[in-house]
């Protein structure tokens, strides 16, 4: 019996993993009705790991009220794995960017509290493992919003707390602990992210992540002499160097400050998430695997969903199918790995970002490399 796995993620902004698995599952029972199709809930840290982990750990979603980045109230929810005591946390549910309007980007006031909100939140129904997903931000505030919620405190040369945000972290002289939570000392926390960029300079947060989160070139310049100035207290306090710490950077420098405050691990989020739910170990046996997301290009090799399954197939010597909607600009994935696109034609935007249309398309394409393989079965 044939066993073909669907470890493929949303196309952004069209439609669900989910959705896509049982479309391919459709498509691969017309051929093969006694195929045994294996779909896995996918992520890589980002958009849709809550969802995914969920499913695939028989979690549930859990809401609460916490604050956006600009500290106005919202609802936001978490994933609650309980037989495992696992909080699986997307910082952009509390502090993305999605959050706010164009015109409301404050980079400079924005605060990541909303995010240690979530995690007191957890902590208190009996999380003591913590995944954060911290793609998507709307903050350069080094996880200091996040850690005050924790109770840390941020002080200046006079004993005073600084205020939150980004513009301020070049006024913090000393760091108060006295307060956290006592249940820290007992959680673990890993930080998924798929950027490697320090902690400041050309490379850093505010050079390469402020501007699109609504910094001029002048704030961008104050936001990275901020996080200087925080690395170097960080450094005198504990003898950490946050530059030479990979992806410190992420999320506005959330990645450093929970590093060097949480000890979290920072990591690779479709690595952390393949070991979470046991991925590579059910590759075994298969024939083929599907994957796949919206537009494959350069940053698809970084990190991203398809490039951790090829990674894991590879492993196991299983051919994988990349399908996606877009593939017009190079990936480096060319070479190695037949993609197809679901189109067939040029199609306006419209079109292709219908869920129906890609669901239909999906499956087309699906049905058709099943239906060559079935006729030449000695190249499958």
């Amino acid at each position: 019996m044939k066993k073909i796995v669907v470890a493929i993620d949303s196309f952004k902004g069209c439609v669900s993993s989910v959705a896509l698995a049982e479309v391919i599952e459709e498509a691969v029972k017309e051929i093969y009705p006694a195929c045994h199709v294996c779909k896995i809930p996918i992520a890589d840290g980002g958009e849709g790991t809550v969802d995914a982990l969920i499913q695939a750990l028989q979690g549930e979603r859990v809401f609460c009220c916490v604050e956006d980045p600009l500290h106005r109230p919202i609802e936001a929810a978490y994933g609650w794995v309980a037989s495992s005591r696992l909080a699986v946390i997307e910082m952009a549910a509390a502090c993305g960017l999605p959050l706010l309007q164009m015109e409301e980007r404050n980079v400079m006031r924005a605060s990541t509290r909303g995010v240690g909100q979530l995690i007191a939140d957890a902590i208190r129904r009996g999380a003591r493992h913590f995944l954060l997903g911290i793609g998507g931000s709307a903050t350069n505030d080094a996880g200091t919003g996040m850690l005050r919620a924790l109770g840390f405190r941020f002080l200046d040369k006079t004993g005073r707390e600084v205020p939150d945000g980004g513009a301020y972290l070049s006024e913090i002289a000393d760091v108060d602990i006295t307060h956290c939570l006592p249940e820290l000392a007992e959680c673990t926390f890993e930080i998924a992210t798929d950027v490697s960029n320090p902690f400041y300079g050309p490379d850093g947060a505010a050079f390469v992540f402020a501007p699109q989160k609504g910094a001029t070139p002048e704030q961008v310049r104050q936001l990275d002499n901020g996080l200087r100035a925080f690395a170097a207290l960080v450094h005198q306090k504990t003898g950490i160097d946050l530059q030479q710490l990979p992806g410190s950077g992420a999320a506005g420098g959330l990645g450093g400050g929970g590093a060097v405050f949480l000890q979290a691990h920072l990591a690779s989020g479709i690595r952390i998430i393949r070991r979470l739910l046991h991925f590579d170990d059910q590759l075994a046996g298969a024939d083929w695997v599907f994957t796949g997301e919206g537009k494959v290009d350069t940053q698809t090799n970084c990190g991203k969903v398809v490039s951790g399954v090829i990674e894991a197939a590879r492993a196991a010597h299983v051919p994988v199918i990349v399908l996606t909607g877009n593939c017009a600009e190079p990936s480096g994935l060319e070479s190695s790995v037949p993609i197809f696109s679901i189109h067939s034609a040029p199609v306006s935007l419209a079109e292709a970002m219908d869920a129906r249309y890609a669901l239909r398309q999906t499956k087309r394409i699906v049905r058709s490399l099943l239906l060559l393989w079935k006729s030449y079965p000695g190249k499958a």
